[in-house]
C-alpha cells in the first residue's frame, strides 16, 4: 500500500513512490447521453434527466486508453466525477447505474497498475451556471431560475451563447450572481443568509450533507480498492463572495467581457437593467474597452414568488422613489467585527467535515486539500485531520488565457501582473511559483506531501495552427516549461488532461477547452498505441518511479534527451532505484551512467533499475540517447 511519509509518498519497501498522472478525462464534466458537450443546445435544460455512464469513455474502451498511459509512463489518475453525475435526478435520488460504472472503471485501473484519486470535480458550480459540478435543482433549491442566468448576466452560459463564445470566458461566471450565490449559501449561508432554510435546516446545511453524502456514495464502492489513495474535497472550491470587500467596484482579475460588479449583478437578477464595463486582456493586463447594456428586457434570475435572496437579507433595497440602494459594501468581507478569511473561517471547517465524513467510510482515504482557484489551501496545525495532501493546481495563466506560448514572455499574475522577459527568466520564473506552492507544504501545512493536481496547457495555441500543419513544436516547448518547474521542484504532479472523445473542433468537449494530451482527431493510425497522442516528446518523460533513498534533484531536457537524477541512497534498503526511460524518447537505446552499483534496463516495462552500492551518501544517474 502506498501511504503518506513526511512530505513523501512510500511504498511497502519504504521506497519514495514519485506520481506521475493524469486528469480523467476532460468531457467528464459533462453528461454522455444525451450528449451534454456545453455548445449543444438541444436538451440543456433537462438536467434532471441525463446519464453520465460512459464519461471518461464507454467501459469496452477502458483498456485501449489504460494500456496507451502506461505506455506513456503514468502511473496514476486524477479521475473526474461530479456531483451532479451522482445526484442529478433530485435531492437524495443518487445514480446508482453511474456508481456502479465508476467501481468498474476504477477497479480496471487498478488492474493496470495505476493508484486512482477521486476529484469531486467543479468549476464555476455548475453547468447552468457556465461550468460544471452541482445539479441544475440546487439552483431551485435556493430560488433560482436557471433558464434565465443568460439574459439576466447571471452567467455566461456556452450552451446559450450561439457561436459568440470567446475563450476562456467561463472562469468570469465564478463573481456572476448564479454561481457567486450558490457559493457564497454553500460555504456561508449560516452566516450571510441565516433567513434561507430548506427542509427545515440552512441552506449551507442542506447543500453541503447533500454534497458530502453524495461523494460517501462514491466511496461505498470503491473503500475495498487498494488502487484508491483518496479523495479531493472539492476542485478549486470558490469563496463566492465572501470576502468581497466592495461589492460596488470589480475585485480581482475575474473581468473578461461584459462585467457587472457584484452590486448590479444583484440589480440585473432582479430584473434592473444595468450598463456594465466591458474589459478585455492587452499584453499591458486587463482594461475597460467600452460598455454595454446587460438584461435590457428586465427579466429575473430569481423564480416566482422567491426574490433576490440578498435583497431580503438587507443588501441593498430599492427606495419608495424606486432607487435601488446599495446598503452594505462590505456586507461579505466582515465577520463578527474583523476581516473574514474564507480559507479558515469556512473553507476549512468544510474540509474537516468533508474528511470525517469520508473516514467513517473509508479509514485509510487520503484527502487531498486545495484553496480557492488563485489561492492556496487552508492553514493545517497539530490536531487538525491527519493524512492529507497539498494539491494546488498549477498553469501558466498568460499561456492559459492568452492560448500564445511564448517563450521568453509571460505574466505573472502572483505579482501583479509583472511581465517576465528573457527565456532563463521565464522558466526561472516558472519554478519559482511551483516552489511556492511546496513552500506553502513546507511552513504552512505541516510538510505534508505536494501533488500539482493540474498543470497543462491548451493545444489550440495560435488559432489552432497546429491541427492544420501537424506541428506541434510550440506546445512541446509550452508543456515542457511547465513540467519543468515541477520535476525541477520534486513535486508530484496530474497532467490536466487525457480525454478520449477529444476533437479538433469541439476540444475536451466543454467551454471549448482543448488541453488534452490524447485526440481521436489526431490518431492516423489506430493500430499505433501512441497514435493520437499531442506533444509527446514533452508528455512522455523519464522520471524516477520508485526511489530507495530521498531524492534531491530531477532535470530532463526532451530535446537533447538527457536525465539526470540525484538521491541521497538509503543505506539499508536493498530494493532498487526504478527509473521510467520511455522508447518515445531513446528509440535507438540508451547510454547510462552511474555513480556507483550496477543497473538494468528491463525493456518490457521501460524501466531501469539502479542497485547502488551500500553504504548510503548521493547517488547520480544520468541517462542519454544512444546513436
Amino acid at each position: 500500500m502506498v501511504h503518506i511519509d513526511g512530505k513523501w509518498f512510500k511504498d511497502e519497501q519504504g521506497r519514495v513512490v514519485m506520481l506521475r498522472g493524469v486528469n480523467l478525462g476532460g468531457s467528464s464534466k459533462v453528461p454522455a447521453r444525451p450528449d451534454g458537450a456545453t455548445h449543444i443546445r438541444e436538451g440543456f435544460f433537462d438536467h434532471r434527466q441525463v446519464s453520465f455512464v460512459g464519461r471518461p469513455f464507454p467501459l469496452d474502451e477502458a483498456d485501449e486508453h489504460f494500456r496507451r498511459l502506461r505506455s506513456w509512463g503514468y502511473n496514476s489518475l486524477r479521475f473526474v466525477v461530479t456531483w451532479e453525475a451522482i445526484e442529478h435526478m433530485g435531492p437524495g435520488a443518487y445514480d446508482d447505474e453511474y456508481l456502479e460504472y465508476v467501481r468498474a472503471v476504477v477497479k480496471r485501473a487498478g488492474e493496470h497498475g495505476f493508484l486512482v484519486i477521486i476529484d469531486p470535480h467543479q468549476d464555476v458550480w455548475s453547468r447552468f451556471s457556465g461550468g460544471d459540478g452541482a445539479p441544475g435543482w440546487t439552483f431551485e433549491a435556493a430560488g433560482m431560475d436557471l433558464t434565465r442566468f443568460q439574459e439576466t448576466g447571471a452567467a455566461i452560459v456556452h450552451a446559450l451563447s450561439g457561436g459568440d463564445y470567446p475563450r476562456m470566458i467561463w472562469f468570469t461566471n465564478g463573481y456572476r450572481l448564479a454561481s457567486a450565490t450558490l457559493f457564497t449559501l454553500f460555504f456561508g449561508g449560516e452566516t450571510y443568509a441565516p433567513e434561507a432554510r430548506i427542509e427545515g435546516v440552512s441552506v449551507q446545511q442542506y447543500l453541503q450533507s447533500h454534497y458530502i453524502e453524495a461523494l460517501m456514495q462514491v466511496a461505498e464502492r470503491l473503500k475495498d480498492f487498494d488502487c484508491v489513495l483518496g479523495y479531493g474535497g472539492m476542485n478549486e472550491p470558490s469563496p463566492g463572495w465572501i470576502g468581497w470587500p466592495d461589492l460596488g467596484a470589480h475585485h480581482g482579475m475575474g473581468r473578461m467581457g461584459p462585467s457587472p460588479t457584484p452590486y448590479q449583478s444583484m440589480l440585473l437578477g432582479s430584473g434592473i437593467p444595468q450598463e456594465v464595463e466591458v474589459w478585455a486582456i492587452r499584453w499591458y493586463g486587463l482594461r475597460v474597452t467600452g460598455r454595454k447594456v446587460l438584461n435590457p428586457t428586465g427579466a429575473t434570475a430569481w423564480l416566482p414568488g422567491r426574490g433576490c435572496i440578498w435583497r431580503r437579507h438587507g443588501v441593498w433595497d430599492v427606495s419608495q422613489a424606486g432607487t435601488p440602494t446599495l446598503l452594505q459594501r462590505d456586507y461579505f468581507a466582515r465577520l463578527e467585527g474583523r476581516a473574514v478569511d474564507f480559507n479558515e473561517d469556512f473553507l476549512k471547517p468544510f474540509l474537516a467535515r468533508f474528511i470525517q465524513a469520508m473516514r467513517s467510510v473509508d479509514t485509510d482515504a487520503i484527502l487531498f486539500v486545495e484553496g480557492d482557484p488563485t489561492g492556496v489551501p487552508p492553514t493545517w496545525r497539530p490536531g487538525d485531520p491527519a493524512g492529507i495532501v497539498n494539491a494546488t493546481h498549477w498553469y501558466d495563466d498568460w499561456t492559459l488565457v492568452s492560448k500564445r506560448f511564448i517563450p521568453w514572455f509571460t505574466v505573472d499574475t502572483s505579482r501583479g501582473g509583472k511581465m517576465i522577459l528573457g527565456r532563463r527568466n521565464v522558466r526561472e520564473n516558472f519554478k519559482k511559483r511551483v516552489e511556492a506552492i511546496h513552500a506553502h507544504s513546507v511552513t504552512r501545512m505541516g510538510g505534508v506531501p505536494t501533488v500539482i493536481g493540474e498543470c497543462g496547457i491548451p493545444f489550440d495555441l495560435d488559432e489552432k495552427r497546429a491541427y492544420r500543419s501537424g506541428n506541434f513544436y510550440r506546445q512541446v516547448q509550452a508543456l515542457d516549461a511547465s513540467l519543468g518547474a515541477i520535476e525541477e521542484n520534486l513535486l508530484n504532479v496530474m497532467v490536466w488532461n487525457y480525454t478520449a472523445d477529444n476533437t479538433n473542433a469541439h476540444g475536451d468537449q466543454w467551454n471549448e477547452e482543448d488541453f488534452s494530451i490524447f485526440s481521436r482527431d489526431q490518431q492516423k493510425d489506430p493500430q499505433d498505441i501512441h497514435s493520437g497522442g499531442r506533444a509527446l516528446e514533452a508528455a512522455v518523460r523519464p522520471y524516477p518511479l520508485r526511489v530507495a533513498g530521498e531524492p534531491l534533484r530531477l532535470r530532463f531536457d526532451p530535446f537533447s534527451g538527457r536525465f539526470e537524477f540525484e538521491f541521497r541512497s538509503d543505506p539499508r534498503g536493498h530494493a532498487p532505484t526504478e527509473i521510467f526511460v520511455p522508447r518515445l524518447q531513446y528509440p535507438r537505446g540508451i547510454r547510462v551512467w552511474v555513480s556507483s552499483g550496477r543497473y538494468e534496463m528491463d525493456e518490457g516495462v521501460q524501466v531501469v533499475r539502479f542497485w547502488p552500492n551500500l553504504g548510503g551518501g548521493v547517488q547520480r544517474i544520468q541517462i542519454e540517447r544512444s546513436g
